[in-house]
């Protein structure tokens, strides 16, 4: 092969593209490109875990893209931070380590999605893991994704742990294992005192194969397909237009809205948008960009009677230096803490199988935050976060224009039914009755918001349209399944093109109750494995 040829080209070096192309080239037989459209990431705040908040509305690193007005939300727009570097958002993100619930995958699999049950998922989970408690039936060791106990602790969060235990919710030591229901401390993907990202666990230790070459400021723009095949991709790079072919297949990792985005200007979508957008139609798939959705979430917030807080961290530079200091002697301290350290998951109904509300900790309380990024209040503060887990709102990702470089257009339909309604008014409620427990009374000086004025459905509801958020787990739109509503099968390949394969969240039919990255490395850890079989019995 020349050197512009390559068995397999994987597009987007996010959470579950560096994992497919690390397996794919980890036996060394096959030659394997990784485009990345964003820089390496060397950012020293990148890796350290506290660190994300820089990031959040960094020009670099953060693509920073922004929803059209959502009706839900009195017409505001919803920013959605993703990452632009080596690891994409997992470069970026809380670092939670949450699967979800083994019924969500059982119901992948009822939705005609085979081999995507929890028992065909959960060796893959176990495999890509190496998780510190060692191995059991849920988890395992080895692996190239660090999976790690919560470093740094607070009496404030063991005292919100503590008042829902008194409110009548159990602990639970593992979300990741047995049940999901409960209260406890997260596990986070932190290795060292340092973020383990998916470029650190699978793109590091593969820098020494000669067979994998990783690619950042290339910017996939267009899958090249002949005669029904994907031949090769499209790139653009600080050089210019460069092109890359593949003998074997393509993989589109671009992520929940990158990915939608490449295949629509690739002409692979709904004909008429295309032709609109003066596209020509390769193939016309309807399905492409549609069933977007997403964890909806809202915070409550409570002034602290006690210093302390990352609110005082975040306004002292005095306390910067000192916990900087700790952080470079020790790997320990407030910088080795994920944001949301602790969480309860609970069902608003009994009747339901499984949670539909989790509900992050935070220790800090903020007045705003946008794409400006996050500006705490000038007192110490903590706070609870209500995430609807199952909406029922679908949006969609189509083009703004035929320009591969414009952001794409994101629609959400958040907040449009009464059970997305219903479950939020839940979740604040429950954090209100949480903090009223005796274990945070000696904690609480007053609630900053929404503030104790807001007390009825319609004064919430209000509330909740005008300060609620994305909880920045976007799916769905290359949906896996059968009908005419997927854009892939089982395999992950897409509908009516050979030799092209999506392998991110966006092929989730449904979202998990829980955080997506790790989710996201499964998925590629399965695309990778079925690659890699088909190859075997090609």
């Amino acid at each position: 092969m020349d050197q512009n040829t390559f068995d397999y080209i994987v597009t987007g070096a996010g959470s579950a593209g560096c994992a497919v192309a690390a397996r794919l080239s980890e036996s060394g037989r096959y030659r394997v490109l990784l485009l990345e459209a964003g820089p390496r990431d060397n950012y020293p705040w990148i890796h350290i875990p506290v660190g994300y908040h820089k990031l959040f509305t960094h020009d670099t690193y953060n693509w920073k893209f922004e929803s059209e007005p959502v009706a839900g939300l009195n017409g505001r727009t919803s920013y959605q931070p993703r990452g632009k570097m080596l690891g994409g958002t997992s470069s970026l993100n809380g670092m939670v380590y949450m699967r979800g619930t083994a019924a969500d995958y059982d119901g992948w699999r009822q939705q005609g999605c085979v081999g995507w049950d929890y028992e065909s998922v959960l060796p893959l989970f176990r495999k890509a893991e190496d998780q510190q408690r060692g191995e059991d039936q849920f988890h395992g060791v080895g692996g190239p994704l660090k999976v790690t106990d919560a470093r740094y602790k607070h009496e404030i969060i063991d005292a919100i742990i503590e008042g829902a235990v008194q409110a009548g919710i159990p602990r639970n030591p593992d979300f990741n294992g047995a049940s999901q229901d409960g209260v406890g401390y997260y596990q986070a993907t932190v290795g060292k005192g340092r973020r383990w990202s998916s470029s650190v666990a699978y793109l590091w230790p593969a820098r020494g194969r000669r067979n994998l070459v990783v690619t950042p400021n290339a910017h996939a723009t267009r899958v090249l397909v002949e005669n029904g095949r994907a031949s090769g991709v499209e790139y653009r790079t600080p050089r210019g237009v460069e092109t890359a072919h593949a003998r074997l297949e393509v993989v589109v990792s671009g992520g929940v809205y990158g990915s939608p985005q490449l295949l629509l200007l690739s002409g692979i979508g709904p004909g008429a948008h295309l032709k609109a957008m003066g596209i020509e139609v390769v193939h016309d798939l309807p399905a492409v960009g549609a069933n977007l959705h997403d964890h909806f979430n809202s915070y409550v917030a409570w002034r602290s009677t006690k210093p302390g807080t990352f609110n005082d961290l975040f306004r002292s530079p005095l306390r910067q230096l000192a916990v900087g200091i700790q952080y470079v002697l020790t790997r320990n301290g407030p910088l080795t803490t994920i944001g949301t350290i602790a969480g309860i998951l609970v069902r608003t109904d009994p009747r339901f199988d499984r949670p539909d509300l989790q509900i992050n900790t935070y220790l800090w309380s903020i007045e705003t935050r946008d794409r400006k990024g996050m500006l705490p209040h000038k007192w110490p503060g903590f706070s609870m976060s209500p995430v609807h887990l199952r909406p029922e709102g679908r949006g969609r990702v189509s083009l703004k224009s035929a320009d591969p470089l414009a952001p794409p257009k994101i629609e959400f339909k958040f907040l449009e039914t009464a059970h997305d309604i219903d479950a939020m008014l839940y979740g604040v409620r429950l954090a209100r009755k949480i903090a009223e427990q005796p274990a945070l009374k000696p904690y609480v000086a007053e609630e900053v918001v929404p503030g104790t004025a807001v007390q009825t459905d319609d004064k919430l509801i209000e509330d909740i349209r005008n300060r609620g958020v994305a909880n920045l787990h976007p799916v769905g739109t290359c949906r896996m399944g059968t009908g005419s509503d997927a854009v892939v099968n089982s395999r992950l390949q897409v509908s009516g093109i050979k030799g092209l394969r999506v392998a991110d969240a966006s092929i989730m039919p449904l979202v998990v109750g829980g955080n997506t990255n790790a989710p996201s490395i499964m998925i590629g850890e399965k695309a990778a494995a079925m690659i890699l079989e088909d190859a075997r019995s090609a």
